[in-house]
């Protein structure tokens, strides 16, 4: 969603969730994975919901409106990127042209973790306007993640990523490499220190965005479809691994791999992983 969508929609939900008592808002805040306080800094209830699910993802805006019966809800484009890979967590590259060898490098290493990445001098067709497609990108993206070399906060491209980002209210990962985060990108967000773009720093971006508040549960998602689409049996095995790592949990998703390791003759038939399966299934409590 657009910005002035998400304001829209927060407008919406406010003052419903404001009519209600205050135990019956925050069980409907936590039951839509949104944060609760014994603190209200804002002094008044509204204040309060509003500080409480302005960080929402528009995938949690939008299924709390729709549980409140907000009618002409706005949903996100019905345009399908291509550029994007299929039931993958979909992160938005931010990097200076000088520095695109790092950027591809990191976009190789996060498909290991069922991560998409979208790097503009890549996925751009020849024939599509430069800045629709990098608009249509941040608009669909999950989370983005600035890659911090000098040069970064002096391109007017990077800095406009950033805030489109930040409008849409979008996790945002700094990697400082060379250039120390500024502005609103160092108070909340989470940085990552490093000297080189490798297969490790792509499993400490891979630990932000499983454990953040706001995309645990489509990480979550996107660990699961890559597990359940195994072609391997190793491949199988890599995949519960990640699945182990997973911190959102719901029902749903132990429906979807119990499935996959009765049909999938991958899992099905990896030495051990059955077992390992059906114990991992047994300990998880749904969250729903």
């Amino acid at each position: 969603m657009t910005a002035s969508e998400r304001v829209k929609i927060i407008k919406a939900i406010a003052p419903l969730l404001e009519a209600e008592e205050w135990s019956v808002l925050d069980l409907t805040l936590r039951q839509f994975q949104l944060p609760t306080s014994n603190q209200n800094d804002s002094g008044s209830k509204k204040g309060y919901v509003l500080d409480m699910i302005s960080g929402a993802t528009d995938e949690v805006l939008l299924e709390l409106a729709a549980h409140l019966g907000i009618e002409s809800t706005p949903r996100p484009s019905s345009i399908e990127p291509s550029f994007w890979l299929e039931g993958h967590f979909r992160v938005f590259v931010s990097h200076v042209s000088t520095h695109k060898t790092e950027a591809e490098v990191l976009q190789s290493c996060l498909r290991s973790f069922h991560i998409s990445a979208f790097i503009a001098h890549i996925d751009i067709e020849p024939t599509k306007k430069w800045q629709d497609e990098i608009e249509l990108a941040l608009s669909t993206a999950d989370a983005l993640v600035a890659i911090l070399t000098p040069g970064f906060h002096d391109s007017k491209w990077t800095d406009q990523e950033i805030g489109f980002a930040l409008g849409r209210g979008l996790p945002i990962v700094s990697l400082k490499m060379g250039l120390d985060p500024y502005g609103f990108l160092g108070r909340e967000q989470a940085v990552l220190g490093t000297e080189a773009v490798d297969a490790e720093l792509a499993q400490s971006t891979f630990e932000v965005f499983v454990k953040h508040k706001q995309t645990k549960k489509r990480m979550a998602e996107s660990i699961v479809n890559g597990f359940v689409s195994s072609n391997t049996f190793a491949e199988a095995k890599k995949n519960f691994a990640l699945l182990q790592q997973a911190v959102y949990w719901d029902s749903r998703l132990s429906a979807k791999v119990n499935l996959a390791g009765e049909q999938n003759s991958q899992i099905s038939g990896s030495f051990g992983l059955p077992a390992k399966l059906k114990a991992f299934l047994s300990q998880r409590n749904p969250e729903d």
